[in-house]
């Protein structure tokens, strides 16, 4: 989006409630780096809008009357791709679901809304907004596209079948900003005996990694769930890391079990990919494969080259299929790579380096 780089980037903010568009107006406003071209009540007057003042970035609540947030972001997609940044009201349980299904529909962050004028969050709520609006000014739209429908899958709990066996090998994933629709087309499509498990830090508050997981349990012949503290690592599971918590592994391949912390955050997030790539590069070798997906910043960069020199196996997400490269970037210069590649091409990847260690392994 070069031309937001010559001058202000225009924002465009849809909320059904003229108190908060005036509020998050004029902390758009405020920051002298962007510029309010309009505001919109709702979804039908959002995208009539959009086509007549073109501008360069979305906010938009969810939960409207007429047409709301997912379905105004639907259409502004498919007709007018460009940055969207959602605002949800905390403590909505269909909100924080629409919010998730909002980001794997091309959303490209979301904000908290403030709780009012003078709350004690309001502060914080300035400081996600301005970041997800300079994320907004660093996307690559050529990587917001359509994602493969994938048709949900009737797979049991694995306790309600036979047990997983203790992990020999091991999947780690890091990703950011756009990571929720990457993940969507990545878990979905590992096989149900993939022989690995799979270890997911996703930069989310609490609330959205419990749904991110279900959200992927529902999509996945694997089974997927949020991270338990010392629960024995199993192949076959997925395991998405809570927010607040890092999530490390510890012991040894074959008898590795989850940890969790509240030790200070890294990169400004916790959970943050590194720690966990560490102690996974440390706990499993040459039986790891370390993904780095989309995401700001350079989360995950050093945990994958500790991971290629303990003799695993690195595959960093492609420039052109990411949202936001910052991450694959950072991690592509740090470790390198033994693969680059688009996001729909990594679930392969994945199933042929899990056979190709099992092979070496001989396990």
């Amino acid at each position: 989006m070069s031309p937001a780089n010559e001058r202000s980037a225009t924002v465009l903010v849809v909320d059904d409630s003229a108190f908060m568009r005036k509020l998050i107006a004029e902390m758009v406003e405020s920051s002298g780096i962007f510029r309010v071209v309009g505001t919109a009540a709702d979804g039908i007057e959002a995208l009539q809008k959009i086509r007549e003042l073109k501008p360069d970035i979305v906010t938009l609540d969810i939960e409207m009357p007429r047409l709301n947030g997912l379905q105004a972001l639907e259409q502004i997609m498919a007709e007018m791709p460009r940055p969207v940044v959602m605002l949800s009201a905390a403590g909505s349980e269909l909100g924080n679901e629409m919010t998730l299904r909002a980001l794997e529909r091309g959303a490209l962050e979301f904000v908290r809304k403030p709780s009012g004028p003078v709350s004690i969050d309001l502060a914080s709520v300035r400081e996600q907004l301005m970041s997800a609006l300079d994320a907004a000014k660093a996307v690559n739209m050529g990587g917001i596209r359509a994602p493969a429908p994938s048709a949900a899958p009737s797979h049991a709990e694995p306790a309600a079948g036979k047990s997983p066996g203790a992990a020999t090998r091991v999947v780690a994933i890091a990703s950011s900003t756009g990571g929720p629709r990457a993940l969507a087309e990545i878990i979905p499509h590992l096989p149900e005996e993939l022989g690995a498990a799979v270890v997911v830090v996703q930069h989310m508050p609490r609330e959205f990694t419990k749904l991110l997981a279900q959200r992927l349990d529902a999509m996945s012949e694997l089974w997927v769930g949020e991270a338990m503290d010392g629960k024995v690592l199993r192949e076959n599971r997925v395991y998405v890391a809570p927010g607040g918590y890092h999530m490390t592994l510890s012991g040894a391949a074959g008898n590795a079990s989850i940890q969790l912390d509240t030790s200070a955050p890294m990169w400004g997030v916790r959970p943050a990919a590194d720690p966990l790539f560490f102690s996974v590069a440390d706990t499993f070798g040459r039986a790891a494969v370390g993904v780095v997906l989309t995401g700001m910043g350079r989360d995950g960069a050093e945990g994958l080259r500790r991971i290629r020199e303990a003799g695993g196996s690195a595959i960093v997400q492609d420039r052109e299929s990411s949202i936001i490269y910052g991450m694959p970037q950072a991690a592509l210069a740090a470790a390198g790579a033994d693969r680059v590649a688009k996001v729909n091409e990594i679930a392969p990847i994945i199933r042929e380096l899990c056979v190709d260690r099992r092979r070496e392994i001989g396990a």
